[in-house]
């Protein structure tokens, strides 16, 4: 197979898992880059023997320069970390032959090749630094001919131009130094015209640079031990310790850790039952305040990140506010991004403990001894599927016991069942199909193998809306392919 066939193919697949993945934005921005190589032509030797062979010439020997240095200077935006569009300038260089005839004289000519292109950019992101990427569209090219002769061979017109849209294409890999700075290696092929009817393929095979505007440095933020206490407003105190005081009086103090999905802002369900734990709190004690801190892992922008965290809180105090009545005066939502990271931002692991909401509520004094209302179960029973199937597997049979004994033993409880995949599928109604087959399932398994009463139990697919994991990786994907079950209760 040549060259060209593979970088083809390549190119196919590339498109191919672009076009499946619904992507989160997060690596948007404009850029700036170039790019230097070597380009390579076809020079038509045939056609140019043909042509002096009518003209009453033989050939004896025929000279081409194919190869010659190429550049391109190119900017850009980028949508999301699966699609760019992308123009420039390139120029591709000089290219010529030399042909000897009999009767005795020589033939040469040579073209110079210049132009702009405007591309679209699919991009498959393979780990969280190195990139595959496939582009395709037009290219806007000037061709200048010059032709010489010598001895009998005499050219009547030894000059031609031509402008022409012309189609390129291409395919490459992609290396983040920093957040700011990427590397590039390319092969691309650019369709021209050599202005005296002739089309063919110039071929550019360059490494290049890319710069991108407002990304920040590159490496991820270190570990820090998250603060004793928060920028607190004066009525809150610091909390992080339950102590008793003199005179058998107790202090309730709670720190609360929620976890969310990738890029949202919306709180599962098992989040919003530890928050009625929080509700419960204080409602029991109506003089207490709290601040509720969003924060995020450290994917995508500073600014971004920023306000997705103070929605994540803001969305928090919200919940509180409607489904509790706590009086915002009471709550302050602070959203600090991903300035305060808990665990390190290298690992999948450190990421997912990044995007949090801390509640860290002001100490109260229950003079009367009482105690909090302590935290009820919440299940979120992990079970994951093959890519696109949705058989549950035997080793989750007696995970799926546990949970109908739960359930058989708690019969005022209900079990909301989520299903989940990667984005891995052709588009996002066949994602949301096998969800929510998958969560059927489960439902269909719990009442035919252990007689839960079907009433009990929602099925809910989610698609790919609901990210666990970064799908950059295939354990990524894998632990998206899931189903969880919530138990639901009351206040």
């Amino acid at each position: 197979m040549k060259s060209w066939q593979v970088l083809g193919l390549f190119a196919v697949a590339a498109l191919a898992a672009m076009a499946s993945s619904n992507a989160q934005a997060g690596d948007d921005g404009w850029y700036l880059g170039g790019n230097l190589g070597e380009a390579h032509a076809k020079i038509a030797d045939s056609r140019i023997t043909e042509q002096l062979l009518a003209q009453g010439f033989d050939v004896t020997a025929l000279n081409d320069d194919n190869r010659h240095l190429g550049y391109k200077l190119f900017g850009g935006y980028q949508f999301n970390q699966y699609l760019a569009i992308e123009g420039g300038y390139f120029n591709l260089g000089r290219f010529g032959f030399t042909a000897t005839t009999i009767p005795p004289g020589t033939f040469a000519g040579d073209i110079r090749l210049q132009g702009a292109n405007m591309d679209i950019v699919g991009l498959l992101p393979l780990t969280t630094r190195f990139a595959a990427f496939a582009r395709a569209g037009v290219d806007y090219v000037w061709a200048k001919d010059q032709f010489a002769g010598t001895g009998a061979v005499v050219v009547q017109n030894p000059d031609a131009s031509n402008h022409s849209a012309q189609y390129k294409f291409g395919v490459g890999l992609q290396f983040g130094i920093t957040r700011s700075l990427d590397l590039r290696a390319e092969a691309e092929r650019y369709r021209v015209n050599d202005a005296v009817g002739n089309r063919g393929d110039i071929d550019l095979f360059s490494l290049g640079v890319l710069y991108r505007f407002g990304a920040r440095d590159t490496a991820p933020a270190a570990y820090v031990a998250p603060p004793a206490s928060p920028p607190a407003s004066p009525p809150l105190e610091p909390l992080p310790v339950a102590a008793v005081l003199p005179l058998e009086t107790q202090r309730y103090c709670s720190i609360l850790d929620i976890e969310f999905e990738i890029n949202n802002d919306v709180m599962r369900r098992e989040e919003r039952e530890k928050l009625k734990v929080l509700g419960t709190f204080l409602t029991k004690y109506p003089d207490t305040t709290a601040v509720i801190e969003g924060h995020t892992d450290d994917v995508g922008t500073a600014a971004d990140n920023l306000q997705l965290s103070q929605r994540r809180a803001d969305n928090v105090v919200r919940y509180l506010i409607d489904d509790w009545h706590i009086a915002p005066a009471r709550l302050q939502a602070l959203g600090y991004g991903e300035t305060r990271p808990i665990a390190d931002n290298a690992t999948q692991e450190g990421k997912r403990d990044n995007r949090r909401i801390d509640a860290v509520v002001a100490c109260a004094t229950d003079v009367e001894g009482l105690s909090v209302k302590p935290a009820r179960v919440t299940m979120a029973l992990l079970i994951e599927f093959d890519r696109d199937m949705a058989d549950v597997k035997p080793e989750y049979h007696d995970d799926l016991r546990n949970v109908a004994d739960f359930l058989k033993a708690h019969p005022t409880v209900t079990a909301t069942i989520e299903g989940h995949t990667a984005n891995t599928q052709a588009n996002p109604a066949l994602a949301q199909e096998i969800s929510l087959r998958r969560a059927q399932n489960i439902l269909n398994y719990l009442v035919s193998n252990f007689g839960i009463d079907g009433a009990r139990l929602t099925a809910e697919g989610f698609g790919d809306s609901r990210r666990f994991a970064y799908n950059t990786t295939f354990a990524g994907q894998q632990e998206n392919r899931r189903v969880n079950i919530i138990i639901n209760y009351g206040k």
